[in-house]
């Protein structure tokens, strides 16, 4: 309906002011005319058509703006704006003393050209400046309602997650929604999700069944929590990486990333970034096995030492077993002796518990 007014607008003003553009004409060219009304009335069609062109390409780019508007993030409209009020502030009181000159009246359309122009000129310029400083700007007016206003367009506080590539296709944060102990609003940026496209549409197997499986896990806890994940469609065409561009994402709305992955845990905390890594969860909540405990092992195979054996635990934590070589592919009783913690995991130190009352 709106689309047809617009288009009609146009069409009605074209023709009204082709019908009454006659009276511009000279008198010497008017007298030639026999049929004035005639004339007003080819007129009035021809330029009904060429509004009626100029109404659809408005239309057309209106629908486009509007479009473009929609898919915009909130905090680029809310920075925009921001920007755009203070260009008009400054070119009201940069252009105010214009209006006292003496100017000659010959030359008045000076001042109301000037003053058109420099408001576009100003106004250009904030939005622009509100583009690459616009978030910093949020910060220093409300450092806290403005990041959550940011993040979720509204006005309560959230402890916002940046949610990782390599932690959705693990897939231990479906199982962490459904416990209920990761609260807050999770964010997948736009370019995460080209990364996860990118894995799924690689041309290795074992890859491509990666991508797929973490965009399946995306979608299920997007059904099931639609007020919690949400799709960012920011992106950083200045930074090459996709790591890079999760620690600056997180740096800007002051949120946490959670992720699996140790080198970008790293390289996040070294920019003072907080980063929830999921490995780390795992390896705390697994249960802890003190010098002395008894084990019940099935022992697997032999350790690189002649006589060990080789081990695992329900939550895949590996126990060397000393004088175990024997007992391959048999379980085994055992005593632990000690515990190791290595950035690849836990590994628990043990020996048979015969050997071990001997």
């Amino acid at each position: 309906m709106l689309d047809a007014i617009i288009i009609f607008s146009f069409i009605l003003a074209a023709s009204g002011i082709g019908f009454y553009s006659i009276e511009l004409l000279p008198n010497s060219t008017l007298d030639q005319v026999t049929n004035l009304e005639a004339l007003r009335l080819v007129v009035a069609v021809f330029a009904a058509i060429i509004g009626g062109a100029i109404g659809l390409s408005f239309q057309t780019t209106y629908r486009r703006l509007e479009s473009q508007i929609k898919e915009m993030p909130l905090e680029v409209i809310l920075t925009r704006a921001i920007g755009l009020v203070i260009g008009l502030l400054l070119a009201n009181l940069m252009l105010a003393p214009l209006f006292l000159l003496p100017i000659p009246a010959d030359f008045g359309f000076i001042k109301p050209l000037v003053a058109v122009v420099g408001s576009i000129i100003l106004s250009v310029t904030g939005m622009n400046l509100a583009d690459t400083h616009g978030r910093g700007l949020l910060r220093f007016i409300n450092p806290n309602t403005v990041e959550s206003m940011v993040v979720e367009g509204t006005l309560k506080p959230a402890n916002t997650k940046v949610l990782d590539t390599s932690c959705i296709i693990d897939g231990r944060i479906e199982a962490l929604l459904e416990t209920g102990f990761l609260e807050g609003q999770i964010l997948v940026p736009q370019f995460v999700l080209q990364e996860l496209q990118q894995v799924a549409d690689a041309s290795k197997d074992q890859k491509r069944v990666r991508g797929r499986r973490g965009l399946e896990i995306l979608n299920r806890i997007k059904e099931e929590y639609p007020d919690r994940i949400v799709i960012n469609t920011i992106d950083y065409e200045d930074i090459p990486t996709v790591d890079a561009k999760l620690v600056r994402f997180a740096q800007e709305i002051n949120g946490t990333l959670l992720t699996n992955d140790y080198n970008l845990s790293k390289v996040a905390s070294v920019q003072k970034v907080p980063v929830l890594n999921v490995n780390d969860l795992v390896n705390a909540v697994r249960p802890s096995y003190l010098p002395g405990d008894n084990l019940d092992l099935k022992i697997l195979k032999e350790g690189k030492e002649p006589s060990q054996g080789i081990g695992y635990l329900d939550d895949g934590t590996m126990v060397v077993v000393e004088e175990g070589s024997n007992y391959v592919g048999g379980e085994l009783r055992v005593v632990v002796t000690s515990a190791l913690q290595t950035t690849a995991g836990r590994m628990i130190f043990a020996k048979p518990q015969a050997s071990a009352l001997a």
